[in-house]
């Protein structure tokens, strides 16, 4: 139901930090809650952040909590992921997804998803 357009992803050494960036089309932007979820080779989409509708309320899954940080401007139709303290295990293609109602942090409650960007942590 609404576009979305991942940018930002790259080669980073462990320790450094990256912005991702995701875009969306149109107006109704605002009315989605937006996540960020993550899949490396061989292992299952994971949850790694997300983000209300008005920006008010931010989730984050543990182990990013306190490195990531999630952040929207409405105005603009924008998502952002910014990772500090970038790990190897890190290294995953990042995707971004909207919904109309949050109703847990699966991949399957996501109905919109981007065509993903890649991050890769060096050691």
């Amino acid at each position: 139901q609404v576009q979305l357009v991942e940018s930002g992803g790259g080669l980073v050494q462990a320790g450094g930090s990256l912005r991702l960036s995701c875009a969306a089309s149109g107006r109704t932007f605002s009315s989605y809650h937006m996540g960020w979820f993550r899949q490396a080779p061989g292992k299952e989409r994971e949850f790694v952040a997300g983000i209300s509708s008005s920006g008010g309320s931010t989730y984050y899954a543990d182990s990013m909590k306190g490195r990531f940080t999630i952040s929207r401007d409405n105005a603009e139709n924008t998502v952002y992921l910014l990772m500090n303290s970038l790990k190897p295990e890190d290294t995953a293609i990042y995707c971004c997804a909207a919904t109309r109602r949050w109703a847990s942090a699966r991949p399957a409650d996501f109905g919109s998803w981007g065509q993903g960007t890649q991050v890769t942590v060096s050691s």
